[in-house]
């Protein structure tokens, strides 16, 4: 139990001091989901999507509607074959960084 005392102050000594100091900078990751932009700029519903993709209408809703947590490679490809993109067309990464202030 003692080492567990001391290994808990220890982290949060290191994690109270830089923000303290303002030293902490806080950054947000995320990643922005732009197929219902492909699709709108390509005039593709999301059923006739289904029907050039094969896939079920809950997946390709949870992709329009940035819902997924996780992303399926195979999916991915599909669009990319169906709407003639690229990865890039349909994903984003947007970082932001933020100084925390007291």
């Amino acid at each position: 139990i003692d080492s567990f005392l001391f290994l808990l102050f220890t982290c949060v000594y290191f994690f109270i001091q830089p923000l303290i100091k303002g030293d902490i900078m806080e950054t947000t990751h995320h990643i922005c989901f732009c197929l219902k932009d492909v699709m709108e700029k390509k005039h593709i519903s999301k059923n006739k999507l289904c029907r050039l993709t094969g896939l079920r209408f809950e997946t390709i809703q949870g992709y329009y509607l940035g819902t997924i947590s996780r992303v399926d490679l195979y999916v991915l490809s599909q669009f990319c074959g169906a709407l003639n993109c690229n990865v890039e067309d349909i994903l984003r990464y947007q970082k932001q960084e933020d100084k925390i202030k007291e």
